[in-house]
């Protein structure tokens, strides 16, 4: 009897264990293209490595990572060692992970990870999504759409109302630079179902100074290999 229940608890045991990591469709971005990040492996079981590219001028294709206890886990594919991690909001399936460049500090991993969840809210079809990865606010015009989006803060637009003939809106983004708003980026976007946007403010570690990168993707978005 014993030995019957102490072979139960084990069984028990692994099973929680495998039912703890889940799968997630990753999609990756490396957001300076000047310093993209090394090969890197998703690791979440001793026995599995599963390859991952971060791409810079595109999102890279989807990729079914492996994620415990909502932490995805990172090393380098040369030397195996840590690279980043990076938080999952609960139930997540699909997810952009935008990697950028971490400060170089005593016991700091060398990349930091922006985990965007890759969903209609987030990501409406041929509309924009917009993240501030500055340290200020940034204030900026998609379309119709206006508005001051904090430091960290994210925000998906549903595709601009008022495009011109050939489905062309305004974009113009503003950074606040010793108490006065000034033009960063001022452009013309074309928006269509089956494309999106993803727009990004940040701090360029070289210059220091802000920066605006846009990323155009096309339909399928987020579709994990079998």
């Amino acid at each position: 009897m014993r030995i019957l229940c102490h072979a139960v608890f084990i069984l028990c045991s692994a099973f929680g264990s495998a039912q703890d990591v889940v799968k997630v469709s990753c999609r990756f971005l490396g957001l300076n293209s000047d310093s993209p990040p090394p090969p890197l492996l998703n690791i979440a079981d001793k026995e599995i490595d599963i390859p991952c590219v971060i791409t810079t001028g595109t999102l890279s294709p989807a990729t079914t990572c492996l994620a415990r206890e909502h932490t995805m886990t990172f090393v380098s594919a040369t030397d195996r060692q840590p690279a980043a991690i990076a938080t999952l909001p609960a139930n997540v399936k699909a997810a952009i992970l935008v990697f950028v460049a971490a400060p170089e500090k005593p016991n700091t991993l060398p990349w930091r990870v922006f985990v965007i969840e890759d969903s209609p809210k987030n990501l409406p079809d041929g509309g924009a999504f917009v993240a501030n990865f500055h340290n200020q606010d940034i204030r900026f015009v998609i379309g119709e759409h206006k508005i001051l989006l904090h430091s960290a803060s994210f925000h998906g637009f549903s595709i601009p109302v008022k495009r011109d003939a050939f489905n062309m809106a305004p974009v113009a983004f503003e950074f606040l630079q010793k108490d006065q708003w000034r033009t960063a980026s001022e452009s013309l976007l074309r928006f269509v179902p089956g494309m999106r946007y993803l727009i990004f403010a940040y701090r360029d570690p070289a210059s220091g100074r802000p920066r605006i990168a846009t990323y155009q993707d096309l339909k399928p978005f987020a579709t994990p290999p079998p």
